[in-house]
């Protein structure tokens, strides 16, 4: 993930293979952060393990779990 100061990796929870990539953010990179549901989705994966997938949280069991 690149931003205007900083280049990071963007880490997954759960292994798989890279499907599609957003290409939309290259000219709205803010809609990550307004929209992250929706327009802002950066990758889809195809799990490895589809049973990962039911073992992560949703975004309100985070919400909960970080205090939010």
């Amino acid at each position: 993930v690149e931003a205007v100061k900083t280049v990071s990796e963007l880490f997954a929870p759960v292994d798989g293979t890279i499907e599609a990539v957003n290409d939309a953010l290259d000219g709205a990179p803010g809609t990550v952060n307004q929209d992250p549901y929706g327009d802002g989705w950066m990758v889809r994966i195809r799990p490895d393990d589809p049973a990962a997938v039911d073992a992560l949280m949703s975004a309100e069991e985070y919400r909960h779990h970080i205090g939010a």
